[in-house]
């Protein structure tokens, strides 16, 4: 049985316009015959700018429209527009559509610091939403339904609800129960699904329940960096993406960034899905073999490896030494991207690399228990926007925080912005030795609040 090759509108596009060599008296300044970097070269053919055959991002339709409309039917949603400014774009596009200037949002707590710079620029005011942690560590659970349904009874005025699934571990929140209660109370759920472009092709059908959702491509699918897309329901036009989208992308959208969309769209509807499938079967295994974070806890990313063990940090670098470079550590795992392009050869090297470390594979530091979470004293835009000051953590105590300060684990913010530092919080940090040589950014002149 044979397969057509899946249509790549806006990469033929591109293709079609090179082939003529045609006298180029636009941008870029390469004029498409190479750049200084031997290496880069192939691609400066396809590198254009907004011309008749190919496209405007921001104007819509032509091929580039053709290609996002084939990746709003994978994802089972209305439209999508393509991000070349990665799913930080996408997280200020989102929020800038869901709520309202200066109202109140419900936010995940271990929410991307791009969402915390929305609310800044926003002038949102947050009401978080808290994650407790799974019975086996310290790695934040999924969001509880019940959780956003008591916020949005005792805050009706938050419409706007956003939630990372899956996170940096892998763990998952219950995308279609969390939506039921958001539009049961007339609000818009916002989803950080930047480490789950994939999920998907593995046949994950939760997030068309969201009414916006941002992900990343590049992360975890065969496309280049920066790479990211926004899907949304019929709450919102495409044309409402787009003028949204270019308030925070650059009018000048990189074709090969939004080229490499297309093409891994195309890739995984042609074999990338089975690959895929074998990346999970595959991470499956090495879950069996080595302690780890296991479907039997809570709902996962098929194909995240999180090990568990007595020193991170100690194991990323020895597994450095053998040339294996993890995406992430902290003081008791260590996390892994495993994706379609990893066969048996690359499992087989992660596999290798780790038995031969199995001494490393002892009980995980038991999880230590976090200070209470502080008081809010300044809004987000507030505290970004205040003067500010480096001073050493223990100098800290009773200042606000302009910035985030998450420790892994759990990934969740210990301070948010606006927040102020207590003595517990500045003791619990000096007891996980976090920030020890860095300084913490603090406001100086808050807006008349005292220090």
């Amino acid at each position: 049985m044979t397969h057509s090759k899946p249509r790549t509108p806006l990469c033929d596009a591109l293709a079609a316009y090179a082939a003529q060599a045609p006298l180029r008296m636009h941008m870029p300044g390469h004029k498409g015959k190479g750049l200084p970097l031997d290496a880069l070269s192939p691609l400066a053919p396809l590198d254009v700018t907004e011309l008749a055959p190919t496209g405007d991002l921001y104007t819509g339709g032509g091929p580039i429209g053709e290609a996002e409309a084939l990746w709003a039917d994978v994802f089972g949603l209305t439209h999508c527009l393509f991000l070349t400014g990665g799913s930080t774009q996408g997280l200020h596009t989102a929020l800038t559509l869901a709520a309202r200037p200066g109202g109140q949002i419900l936010l995940d707590r271990c929410s991307h610091r791009a969402a915390y710079h929305a609310m800044a620029l926003l002038d949102l005011h947050p009401v978080y939403l808290h994650r407790t942690p799974l019975p086996a560590g310290d790695i934040a659970a999924p969001i509880d339904p019940a959780d956003v349904e008591a916020q949005m009874r005792a805050h009706p005025a938050a419409k706007a609800v956003c939630i990372v699934s899956p996170t940096y571990y892998g763990v998952r929140s219950d995308l279609p129960a969390i939506a039921s209660v958001v539009h049961r109370h007339g609000g818009c759920l916002v989803v950080d699904a930047a480490h789950g472009a994939h999920l998907p092709f593995l046949g994950d059908t939760d997030m068309r329940h969201a009414d916006l959702v941002v992900t990343s491509a590049h992360k975890t699918l065969p496309a280049m960096g920066q790479g990211a897309l926004l899907f949304s329901g019929k709450a919102f036009s495409h044309a409402a993406l787009r003028a949204a989208g270019s308030i925070y992308g650059s009018s000048s959208p990189s074709y090969p960034i939004m080229a490499s969309l297309d093409s891994a769209r195309a890739y995984m509807e042609m074999s990338g899905a089975a690959a895929y499938r074998q990346t999970a079967d595959s991470v499956a295994r090495l879950r069996r073999r080595f302690p780890s974070l296991t479907e039997d806890e809570t709902s996962i990313d098929p194909c995240r490896l999180t090990l568990r063990t007595q020193n991170g940090y100690a194991l990323q670098k020895a597994l450095e030494g053998q040339q294996i470079y993890a995406e992430m550590a902290d003081r008791g795992h260590v996390v892994f991207i495993l994706t379609c392009i990893d066969g048996a050869a690359e499992i087989h090297k992660l596999s290798c690399g780790r038995s031969a470390l199995k001494e490393a594979f002892c009980a995980a530091p038991a999880p230590l228990r976090p200070p209470p979470l502080p008081e809010l004293v300044l809004s987000p835009r507030q505290a970004l926007f205040s003067a500010q000051a480096h001073v050493p953590l223990a100098d800290s105590v009773g200042r606000i925080c302009v910035e985030q300060i998450a420790p892994y684990p759990p990934g969740i913010p210990l301070v948010a912005p606006g927040e102020r530092l207590t003595k517990k919080i500045v003791a619990y940090l000096t007891d996980i030795g976090y920030n020890e040589t860095e300084y913490i950014a603090a406001a100086t002149t808050p807006h008349g609040i005292e220090l």
